[in-house]
C-alpha cells in the first residue's frame, strides 16, 4: 500500500483532491489541521490516504464537464455530504433486511460465517460514513481551544447542543483525548461509550438512605418561585409514606405563608395522605414546629418561593435555620428547573448558596430537550443531585438520582415512556 498526503484549505477540499488524484479506492487514514486560520492566512488541512499499488496503475476518470458547467468545490462538497447521508440510510436498510433474514434461522442454527462477515463489513462501512460526515461537520464547527478529531465530532456536537457550558465541554474533551486508549478511537461508538463513562464519573449524586434507628431526617426544599417545590414535597411525602419497603411516618412544615394557594395545596395533600402539618409564620416558631412533629421519621419543609435576587425572603429562610435549637440537622435541597440555561442556574445557585445547600433537585425534565446545563452546574459546584422530577403526577413522576440517567438524557434525550 502506498501512503499519500493531500492538503487544502478545508478537509473537504483536501479529500476532493485525493479523489481526483487516486480515485475512490483510497482509504482515509488521518485528517489533521496543520495551520490554524489567522489574520491574513487561511487554514490548512492535510489528509493522509492509503491506496493499493494496483489501483495506482489504473487510469483515473477525470471530470470532463465543460468549464462553464463545472460547480464550485464547496457546492460539490455539499453534494458529497448529501450522498454520504443517503448511503448511510441505505446501509441501515441493508442491515435491517439482513437481520430479518437471519431471525427465523437463529432458532435452529448459528448464523453462517458469510452473514457474520457481511454484517461486520456493513458496520465498518457505516462507521466510515459517519467519520466522513463528521469531518464535514468539523470543517464548519466553531473554533475551540481543543482540536476535535472526526471520530469525536458526534459526541462533541451532542454535548454542545445540550446546553453544556463551552469551557466545561472543552475541559472534558481535553481530558478524554488525553486518557482514552488509542484502540478505542477506532470507531465513534466506542468513543461515545468512553465519553459516557467519563461524564458519569463527573456527576456527584446523593444516594437515597433511610433514617437510622431512632433517628429522623429533616429535609427543607428551597428555590425560586414556580419550580415545583410544593408538588415535589408531595411526591417525597408519598414516596416515604407508601412506596418504600417500610412505610415511614411523615410530617410537613410550611414556611410559604406568603402564598395562601400553596399552603392550601399542601394541606390538601396532607389530608389525603393523613400526614401531620405545621405552619410557621415567624422564625422563632420553626423549632416548635419541628418538635411538634417529633414522632415522624421524615419531616419535609416547604419554603416560600422567591426570586433568586430577593435577598429579604432568602434571609428569612436563613433566620429559620439559624433559630433551630433542636437536635435535628436540616438537609437543605435546592430545587431548580432544568428548562433554563446554565448561566441562570448558576446565578440562582449563587444566591441561595448562603443557606448551605446539601443537595440539588431538578424539576421539569419533561419540558426541555437539553440537559448539559444540569451537568455543568453540578460539575462547577460539586453539589450532588438527590432527585429528578419528570412531570406533574404525584407520586409517579419522581426519579431517585443516578448518573446514568442524567448522562443518557444528555446524549440521547429524555424519554419518559421508558422510565421503569
Amino acid at each position: 500500500m502506498k501512503i499519500l498526503t493531500f492538503s487544502g484549505s478545508t478537509p473537504a477540499e483536501a479529500l476532493k483532491k485525493a479523489q481526483l488524484e487516486v480515485g475512490e479506492d483510497a482509504m482515509l487514514i488521518e485528517t489533521r489541521e496543520i495551520q490554524k486560520k489567522s489574520l491574513g492566512k487561511s487554514a490548512l488541512y492535510e489528509i493522509v490516504v492509503g491506496v493499493e499499488e494496483e489501483f495506482l496503475s489504473k487510469p483515473i476518470s477525470r471530470n470532463k464537464e465543460p468549464l462553464a458547467q463545472q460547480r464550485p468545490l464547496a457546492q460539490k462538497s455539499s453534494d458529497v455530504l448529501f450522498n454520504i447521508s443517503e448511503a448511510a440510510k441505505q446501509i441501515s436498510k441493508i442491515a435491517e433486511v439482513t437481520e430479518e433474514e437471519r431471525a427465523p434461522k437463529q432458532v435452529s442454527q448459528a448464523p453462517s460465517e458469510d452473514l457474520k462477515r457481511i454484517k461486520d463489513e456493513i458496520e465498518k462501512l457505516g462507521d466510515k460514513v459517519k467519520i466522513i460526515q463528521n469531518m464535514f461537520w468539523n470543517e464548519k464547527s466553531p473554533k475551540t481551544s481543543v482540536a476535535i478529531p472526526p471520530e469525536f465530532a458526534e459526541i462533541y456536537r451532542l454535548a454542545q447542543q445540550s446546553g453544556m457550558n463551552q469551557d466545561h465541554l472543552d475541559e472534558i474533551m481535553q481530558l478524554t483525548l488525553e486518557h482514552m486508549p488509542s484502540k478505542m478511537r477506532e470507531n465513534s461508538e466506542t468513543v461515545k461509550r468512553y465519553f459516557q463513562v467519563v461524564l458519569r464519573k463527573m456527576i456527584p449524586v446523593r444516594m437515597e438512605t433511610s433514617p437510622k434507628m431512632g433517628g429522623k431526617k429533616v429535609v427543607m426544599l428551597v428555590g425560586p418561585t414556580g419550580v415545583g417545590k410544593t408538588t415535589s414535597i408531595a411526591k417525597l411525602a408519598a414516596r416515604y409514606s407508601y412506596l418504600l419497603e417500610k412505610k415511614y411516618k411523615v410530617g410537613l412544615v410550611v414556611l410559604d405563608t406568603y402564598r395562601i394557594g400553596a399552603v392550601e395545596q399542601l394541606m390538601q395533600y396532607a389530608r389525603m395522605m393523613k400526614l401531620g402539618i405545621e405552619t410557621v409564620v415567624d422564625p422563632p416558631e420553626f423549632s416548635s414546629a419541628l418538635n411538634s412533629l417529633r414522632y415522624s421519621d421524615y419531616i419535609l419543609i416547604d419554603t416560600m418561593g422567591s426570586s433568586p435576587y430577593d435577598k429579604e425572603k432568602i434571609e428569612k429562610i436563613y433566620e429559620c435555620l439559624r433559630s433551630n435549637d433542636t437536635d435535628y440537622s436540616v438537609d437543605v435541597v435546592l430545587v431548580l428547573p432544568s428548562s433554563i440555561k446554565y448561566e441562570d442556574l448558576k446565578a440562582t445557585y449563587d444566591n441561595f448558596a448562603p443557606l448551605g445547600i446539601d443537595t440539588m433537585m431538578f424539576t421539569k425534565l419533561d419540558e426541555t430537550r437539553g440537559f448539559g446545563n444540569i451537568f455543568s452546574l453540578v460539575y462547577e459546584t460539586k453539589i450532588p443531585i438527590s432527585y429528578f422530577s419528570v412531570g406533574q403526577e404525584v407520586p409517579e413522576d419522581l426519579v431517585v438520582s443516578n448518573s446514568d440517567f442524567l448522562v443518557d438524557c444528555l446524549l440521547n434525550g429524555f424519554r419518559k415512556g421508558e422510565l421503569s
